[in-house]
């Protein structure tokens, strides 16, 4: 019995009622994930506006929302020939650790 089976039989949900909730919870989490995708991707490209000031709304809640991630991995990759590759890292990161939540979700099911 490999570990994902006994990993099913332990946590299986017992009503139709638990399994409703499991497929709402994997909607949520797939969409968090989807919006702060969005988010790093609409900073991304506003970066390349050299006039946008960033500490006036709504730009200073996006960078706020945003910076904390990507300079995780800024102390990783560092840019290369003044383009910075860590924001294509921690999207695939961030879609990595979606699969692997949900997955791990749907094992719950």
């Amino acid at each position: 019995m490999g570990f994902f089976t006994a990993f099913r039989m332990v946590f299986k949900p017992k009503n139709l009622k638990e399994k409703n909730m499991i497929d709402n919870l994997i909607f949520v989490v797939n969409n968090l994930f989807q919006i702060y995708f969005w988010l790093i991707l609409v900073r991304c490209l506003l970066s390349f506006i050299p006039t946008i000031d960033w500490y006036k709304q709504p730009f200073q809640g996006l960078r706020d929302a945003t910076d904390l991630y990507l300079d995780i991995f800024k102390k990783i990759v560092p840019p290369f020939n003044g383009i910075d590759f860590s924001p294509i890292i921690a999207i695939i990161a961030l879609q990595i650790l979606n699969y692997v939540l949900i997955l791990f979700l749907l094992l719950l099911k």
